[in-house]
């Protein structure tokens, strides 16, 4: 999503303060969502605190770029569910179930596939569902199926399965 963003999210530890303070509508829920004192806060809006320690920074902006620029990132989510879709890119190891005589070895793939745009909407569907990590990968390794493994139903018409394992990448795009 970050690449549909029309302006860059704020990246000091002040201006990102600044921001959900602004967002959340004062110092006190702020501090509460990042488990620090409300004094904390108000320091880092200030500007007397400059660097924050390592798990508040990633904690402050993973917050940030949670709430940055909704309707922007609204309306890329709708057009990759509807007209664009998305790629993906990983590297996994993938195996899949198929009939006796032909070879379901598993093995490290690296993959850049263009997905569907209604696999991009259950995909963002069960995302917001809050599905599991398990869910979307399921989902991941269904797309995969059907556009790679069997070409939109051209080939490889008997495969019954894919296993979707091992993930050392993997990375969406509009």
């Amino acid at each position: 999503m970050q690449k549909a963003f029309t302006r860059p999210a704020p990246k000091s530890a002040g201006a990102q303060m600044r921001y959900l303070v602004k967002q959340l509508k004062g110092t006190k829920a702020v501090a509460q969502m990042l488990r620090v004192s409300q004094r904390t806060v108000e320091r880092y809006v200030k500007g007397q605190i400059k660097k924050p320690r390592p798990d508040l920074a990633a904690r402050l902006d993973r917050e940030v770029k949670k709430r940055w620029q909704p309707q922007i990132r609204a309306k890329a989510r709708q057009k990759a569910a509807t007209t664009g879709g998305i790629v993906i890119d990983t590297r996994a190891r993938m195996g899949y179930t198929a009939p006796i005589g032909s070879t379901d070895q598993d093995r490290i793939r690296h993959l850049t596939v263009a997905l569907p745009p209604q696999y991009a909407a259950r995909l963002f569907d069960a995302q917001e569902q809050g599905a599991s990590d398990a869910r979307l990968q399921e989902i991941a390794a269904e797309a995969l199926k059907e556009v790679y493994f069997q070409d939109g139903g051209r080939r490889a018409g008997s495969l019954e399965e894919v296993r979707f394992t091992d993930i050392q990448h993997l990375e969406f795009d509009l």
